[in-house]
This record gives C-alpha cells, sequence and structure tokens, in this order.
C-alpha cells in the first residue's frame, strides 16, 4: 500500500493503516505541534570580551504531535469494536509509522513517528455510541514534514557524443552523408540537477548501480563529495542512506568502510531549499552504462 493512500480530504490524518476525520468513526478538533516550529537546540555561546553571543547551529529536537478533541461514534453495539480498532492501530510499536496529515489546500504532508499516548475517556458514552474528550499524541524523532512524492532522478557515467559519419558507406568515398544528417545520440554529461521545493534541508538516498570502479557523487555547489572504493559488477546495487547513515551492498552486506578519504560523513550530505547540481562520476575504465539514482522528498519544516 502507497503511503497516505487513505488520505482523500482535508481533515484527514492516517497514522499507519488508520485514519481518522470525516467519513470515519473517529473525528477531532485540533491538532498541535503540526504547524509548529519545533524545539531547537541552540550552539550559541556569549562572547568573553563584547555584548552578544556568537551565533551556533540551531538544531530541531524531535517533533511532538497531538490530535486533541478526539470523538468515537459507532453503532452501540459495535463501539467496542472501534474502540478496539483504535487501540490496535496506536498501540507502541518499535519501527516509526508514517503519520500523514491534510489540513488545507496545500495538501498533505508526511512524518514518520509512534503514537505515545492515548486517552479514551470510559464512561456513559459507551452506552450511548459517542465517546468525547479523548487525545492522542505522536512523536516523530525526525521533526521535518515530507511531501508524499517521492521525487528520483538519474543518470548515466559521461559518455561522449557519437558525432557526425562522414562515411556512412563504409567506403570513404563521396555521397558518405545524406540530408538530414544525423550526428547520433546525445551524449551523457553525468550531471543531474535536483530541486527541494520546501524550506527545510532533506537527506536523500543514492543507488549506485554498477558495472563501474569507485562511485562518486558531487555536490557542485558544496564541494561535498561521497566517494566509495570499491568495483561494482554488472547488476551490483550500492545504496547510501544519508538519514541513517548507511552504505549496503546488495541489501545486504555493509560497505561504509568503502569510503575514500575525501568523502564526506553520509549523514551531512543533504539537499537543501531549492535547485543543487550533482556530478556522478567513476574511475575511467568503468563502463558508460553504469548509472546513478537519487530519491528525495521535499522537506518542511
Amino acid at each position: 500500500m502507497a503511503i497516505g493512500d487513505r488520505v482523500t480530504r482535508p481533515g484527514h490524518v492516517q497514522y499507519g493503516d488508520l485514519l481518522l476525520g470525516p467519513g470515519t468513526p473517529y473525528r477531532w478538533q485540533r491538532i498541535t505541534g503540526w504547524e509548529d516550529l519545533p524545539a531547537l537546540d541552540s550552539g550559541t555561546v556569549p562572547r568573553s570580551d563584547a555584548h552578544g553571543a556568537f551565533p551556533g547551529q540551531l538544531l530541531a529536537q524531535a517533533r511532538t504531535i497531538g490530535l486533541d478533541g478526539l470523538v468515537v461514534r459507532a453503532p452501540r453495539a459495535q463501539i467496542g469494536a472501534v474502540v478496539a480498532a483504535l487501540s490496535a492501530g496506536t498501540a507502541p510499536v518499535v519501527d516509526e509509522l508514517p503519520l500523514v496529515v491534510w489540513l488545507d489546500e496545500r495538501g498533505p504532508l508526511l512524518a514518520y513517528a509512534r503514537a505515545t499516548r492515548r486517552a479514551i475517556p470510559a464512561g456513559k458514552g459507551y452506552t450511548l455510541g459517542v465517546i468525547t474528550g479523548g487525545a492522542l499524541e505522536f512523536e516523530a524523532s525526525d521533526p521535518r514534514r515530507y511531501e508524499l512524492t517521492e521525487r528520483t532522478a538519474t543518470v548515466t557515467l559521461p559518455a561522449a557524443e557519437q558525432g557526425l559519419d562522414w562515411h556512412a558507406d563504409g567506403q570513404g568515398g563521396e555521397g558518405g552523408l545524406e540530408w538530414p544528417l544525423t550526428f547520433g545520440e546525445v551524449g551523457s554529461t553525468g550531471a543531474l540537477s535536483v530541486t527541494n521545493h520546501g524550506e527545510a534541508a532533506t537527506h536523500p538516498t543514492i543507488i549506485f548501480r554498477g558495472p563501474m570502479l569507485r562511485p562518486s557523487l558531487t555536490n557542485v555547489a558544496t564541494g561535498d563529495v561521497l566517494e566509495y572504493d570499491l568495483p561494482l559488477a554488472a547488476g551490483d546495487v550500492l545504496e547510501v542512506n544519508t538519514r541513517a547513515g548507511t552504505v549496503t551492498l546488495n541489501g545486504t552486506a555493509s560497505r561504509l568502510y568503502t569510503a575514500t578519504a575525501r568523502s564526506v560523513p553520509e549523514q551531512t550530505f543533504t539537499l537543501p531549499p531549492g535547485s543543487t547540481n550533482l556530478i556522478f562520476r567513476a574511475a575511467p575504465e568503468s563502463d558508460p552504462s553504469a548509472s546513478v539514482v537519487v530519491r528525495y522528498r521535499s522537506a518542511y519544516w
């Protein structure tokens, strides 16, 4: 199932497979922490010899999202099953689940979170089929919110254009050229551009596909490089998850130790808001058909 596949209109909130909002037995009145700027850890330090301070890095803390004024409504004979479904859908889990919220005309946004609080008042509402005053709370370790659609950009290694064949008849005589002239397939430059439409830097996933030696990807603006000193055979896939800081060959074997001396730490390789130009390269003896795929989502605070 696709992330947020049940979210179809403003007011919908989907956590994992659980949908809340219009058209469901679960309605909510307020959401907190979703549009707020998350709490920030500041690296600013006071000046020792002057007024003011030296500005330091600002790092966002985890985001806490609350759904307040939760109302559970169902026929009296089904209220227990409806509450049980809510309980099962918000049970404690080890790994974070997709939390998709659609508030207005801007469309839905995505965070990854875990349910950390659930309050369902037990009273006469069970006999009436209407329970009011409930609340849910979620915690997202990554405070950024993301667009639902994952963007991809791909390019192969640089390859020269075929150029104009001056002797198409293969004999070196006259009449080898025919109009219109054909200059062959356009060569690859190994360059690609990606655009983060949000206002927060986002961590891409980078996938190198062989055959090639020592694949690398460079951010033209910053000079940051990800480079790995290993051979990739045809069919080999080296996946770099810059959010998790992992480098995996064919989905199982870690190859983090193959990073070269000029390679930056994976978690520092981000795509800032706006357009970013990237260059894909490998050792000279690599096959021009080798490629890189950059997968990412625009990120928002």
